[in-house]
């Protein structure tokens, strides 16, 4: 059986991780790696697949950064090629980039069959154009593998329970490795940071939050205003946007660094005393590895991370301080995403239907 994996950002990359793994552990499985180059700075891409062991890909498509019409649209036109040559029995998309319903609509047009991992979340905010990949990708997809439970009910509700089927979440099982081999690891955190001490993580990148001047310096200022130091780890996106706003990250409680390696990052949120973030990846990760997270965001996909204020939603980032502030919770974490198995499960689910 040929799976052919398209990726292209980020946490796509951290889910492979997962999926190459298990696929390697199966005899009768070809695993091809198509990289559609939608994040191609090296340390948002290349880094990922060294730190987390992942082959090299066998395609590069290189498309780079531009509006969402012509990215998507040079990553339609570069896998059809891709696909004509390699004709995989199973074409694996992953989450709710421009490179999901890229790799989505260029297989299905084929007449290949498409899996999505990590099918069914929904945020019901129209605004994102992640909403409108992932929704686009479970209504084109012939098999449909589902986090957790809740996802189960959203794509049972849309009427596509039939191609779905619970795998719990890879990006667990990769979470939950990496946070053990890097236990005893020294915390890589920006300059002028105890790690000894408390500090708080925060990751932003979201269009809702770095678009708006008013909105993004709403947000760095209260996050300047923590009482205790944070590393702001500056995504590509940010940095730029900021600097056309004329707003400085750096001041008050915020150091800003560059993005780390997965492996630092699990690190430096395992042993934080809170997260910021916008990110639905890191959301979930802190709730993992058991540090409160507060999320610049009006809704959120992993609503199970809500449960007993392990994850807060801040809607006014004037209130991120309070959030950031608020007593660690002592209530136990249910494990909603899996036991750190759904790579296998997942792998066995297309190897079942090929």
């Amino acid at each position: 059986m040929k799976i052919l994996s398209v990726v292209g950002a980020r946490p796509q990359f951290v889910k492979l991780a997962a999926i190459a793994d298990a696929a390697a552990q199966r005899d009768d499985v070809e695993h091809v790696i198509v990289h559609t180059g939608q994040h191609y700075d090296a340390a948002m891409s290349d880094v990922f697949f060294a730190d987390l062991r992942i082959p090299a890909p066998d395609v590069n498509l290189a498309v780079g950064s531009g509006s969402h019409g012509r990215q998507t649209g040079a990553m339609l036109a570069g896998m059809d090629e891709v696909l004509e040559e390699h004709r995989p029995d199973w074409t694996l998309v992953y989450g709710d980039t421009n490179s999901t319903l890229a790799g989505t609509l260029s297989a299905v047009k084929m007449h290949l069959k498409v899996a999505h991992l990590e099918a069914g979340l929904r945020s019901f905010n129209r605004r994102m154009p992640e909403e409108h990949n992932r929704v686009l990708t479970d209504h084109a997809a012939d098999l449909l593998l589902a986090p957790t439970e809740v996802a189960r009910d959203h794509l049972a509700a849309e009427g596509l329970a039939e191609r779905t089927i619970v795998t719990g979440d890879v990006m667990t099982d990769v979470c939950l490795r990496v946070a053990q081999s890097v236990k005893n690891a020294p915390v890589a955190l920006p300059e002028g940071i105890d790690p000894t001490g408390d500090y708080a993580v925060a990751t932003i990148h979201r269009a809702d939050n770095t678009d708006d001047p008013q909105r993004l310096a709403a947000i760095i200022t209260s996050l300047q205003r923590l009482d205790m130091p944070l590393a702001l780890f500056a995504h590509p996106r940010l940095v730029a946007k900021a600097k056309d706003a004329g707003i400085e990250l750096a001041g008050g409680a915020v150091h800003v660094g560059e993005p780390v390696a997965y492996p630092d990052l699990v690190n430096a949120v395992q042993n934080a005393a809170a997260v910021v973030t916008d990110s639905g990846g890191l959301q979930k990760e802190a709730y993992l590895l058991g540090t409160p997270a507060s999320t610049v965001r009006t809704e959120t996909e992993w609503v199970e991370t809500l449960e007993n204020d392990w994850n807060r939603l801040v809607m006014n980032p004037v209130e991120l301080p309070y959030a950031v502030a608020r007593p660690r919770p002592t209530a136990e974490r249910p494990p909603h995403y899996g036991d750190g198995h759904a790579s296998l499960r997942s792998i066995d689910a297309l190897r079942a239907r090929s």
